[in-house]
């Protein structure tokens, strides 16, 4: 890319109200950053409908800003490593699903990620509940038309997005956190095209739990289990 570019977040795209859709931002950087893998730390929320300044840094990575005030970095780094366990099957990904719109925990915000009040060409969908037997979190869903791009296929941006929610169903569901952690850093590795209009399971589980912070993995199968992507990321909760 050029030195430096402007982008705007569109409202639509957000986590919380105002706040840019954690994932989603996380994935625009990591297109634009020049080395392969990188991991996406974020400093302060992200606007949405405010223009904001996406730039180059010399090590390969990107950096976005407001005025002087750093909004969130991309550093290159070494591919995640994180054991990924087996998807669960589609089967159990829809009940696990389904159970959690039945019962959401409090404090659920309309996000494009994971915002119950989402239609499937609106919003992700990743409503992650308990996989019974075992220490995952997952959803199935199926990316709608409208999300895709001009070749049929889900963009990375979005894939990125697949990414981070599970972590904070993760940390709800299977650490007993509460309603309003962020996404403190997100490092992922895309494996395969993704093509919209056919199901897909996002999935997560614990890595460590100390204080306010938590680390999580996250993947993106197939239906049939064939992987997609695989992330680590940091979460913390708000001080209170």
């Amino acid at each position: 890319m050029s030195d430096f570019e402007t982008i705007t977040v569109p409202e639509r795209l957000h986590g919380y109200p105002g706040v840019a859709f954690g994932g989603y931002v996380a994935g625009v950087l990591a297109a634009r950053a020049a080395a392969k893998d990188v991991r996406v730390d974020f400093r302060r929320p992200v606007p949405t409908g405010a223009p904001v300044r996406l730039a180059a840094t010399a090590d390969g990575g990107c950096e976005l800003t407001d005025g002087e005030l750093l909004l969130a970095a991309a550093t290159p780094v070494e591919a995640p490593a994180t054991p990924c366990p087996e998807a669960p099957s589609w089967d159990r990904a829809v009940a696990a699903a389904e159970a959690f719109r039945a019962d959401p925990p409090d404090g659920q915000a309309d996000c494009f990620g994971c915002g119950l009040e989402r239609t499937p060409a609106t919003g992700l969908r990743l409503h992650c509940g308990t996989v019974p037997g075992r220490e995952l979190v997952a959803a199935a869903w199926t990316p709608a038309p409208e999300l895709g791009g001009p070749d049929g296929l889900l963009p990375p941006e979005l894939v990125w997005g697949a990414l981070d929610c599970p972590g904070n169903a993760a940390g709800r569901l299977l650490d007993g956190r509460g309603a309003g952690a962020v996404t403190a850093s997100l490092g992922a590795r895309l494996l395969r095209p993704v093509p919209v209009g056919e199901g897909l399971i996002s999935y997560a589980w614990m890595g460590s739990s100390a204080g306010r912070k938590y680390t999580v993995g996250t993947a993106l199968a197939t239906a049939d289990g064939e992987l997609c992507a695989v992330a680590e990321a940091l979460w913390v909760q708000p001080r209170t």
